[in-house]
């Protein structure tokens, strides 16, 4: 089990938010040993995260990456709630929600009255300031921000960000935890909007959007030049359907706000995109068609 200093040994991790990040983190958390407390507000959308886990890691079973009992084992290290006092059993907590930060806000102010006082509290936001966050609970000096990528269970890298106020033991404690399940970890040390992933990232995608409003190439010319001329696995456009356009929207507002730098202006067609509901592949259209299957 993950330990570091007198944090102790992480043996139960919460998640709270069962969505894709959230059952994705779960997932990963139970794979490699450690108990799991994952809440959300609706009980369907636990029942439906629980399904999703499942289905993954039958997959993982059937590929030879995983053993049918080890499945089984990880499974039943699962366990879901729409209430939040399981979570106080809980070391770590990672708070999955939407890209809100009044919303992550008001889950901080019921979360933290219910978590152990040694808990650490980490934030899965891609965007938003961890110091601002950690600011809103009982415990700034043990929270920080923990970045999974999407899909968890795929991709390999942890962002992590500290805080103004987070102290050396909590990195070092929340390092470990990553590693130990399996992840490859990376640190913003300055906590900046957008962080390093989507300082990056959102921009570029912003830029494609950009060129596609400006009738410069179709989506498929321009994701076509950017797979095969920069040898990235998925184009721009086709990348921002899979994140959410809401979601890329958010960030480049987090940025623009945060910066005040007029490069990080979203485009207006990604601005009217998310007006219309077309959020990519979540709603069956954005930038693509997704039919249903």
């Amino acid at each position: 089990m993950a330990t570091v200093g007198n944090l102790g040994a992480l043996q139960t991790l919460g998640v709270v938010g069962a969505g894709q990040m959230g059952n994705g983190i779960a997932q990963v958390a139970a794979s490699a040993g450690f108990a799991v407390r994952l809440n959300d507000v609706s009980a369907a959308a636990l029942e439906k995260a629980y399904k999703t886990i499942e289905g993954n890691l039958a997959r993982v079973v059937k590929k030879g990456g995983l053993s049918a009992e080890a499945a089984t084992a990880a499974l039943g290290r699962i366990h879901t709630s729409t209430e939040l006092a399981p979570l106080g059993e809980a070391q770590l907590v990672v708070e999955a929600a939407t890209e809100n930060r009044n919303l992550k806000l008001a889950i901080f102010q019921k979360l933290c009255p219910v978590l152990d006082p040694g808990a650490v509290l980490c934030s899965n936001t891609s965007s938003i300031s961890i110091t601002d966050l950690a600011a809103h609970t009982d415990r700034p000096e043990r929270f920080m921000g923990m970045h999974f990528m999407n899909p968890v269970p795929v991709m390999s890298l942890v962002e992590l960000i500290r805080g103004i106020q987070t102290s050396d033991e909590t990195l070092d404690f929340v390092t470990t935890a990553s590693h130990a399940m399996g992840k490859t970890t990376v640190l913003a040390s300055k906590d900046v909007p957008g962080f390093i992933v989507n300082r990056v990232l959102m921009p570029y995608i912003n830029e494609a959007v950009q060129a596609l409003y400006e009738g410069i190439a179709s989506r498929e010319d321009i994701d076509t030049a950017m797979r095969l001329g920069t040898n990235v696995p998925m184009g721009p456009l086709t990348l921002a359907d899979f994140i959410g356009l809401d979601t890329c929207l958010a960030i480049m507002d987090v940025l623009y706000n945060g910066l005040r730098d007029s490069k990080y202006r979203a485009s207006p067609l990604l601005v009217n995109m998310v007006a219309a509901g077309r959020l990519g592949r979540k709603t069956g259209r954005g930038f693509y068609e997704y039919p249903a299957r």
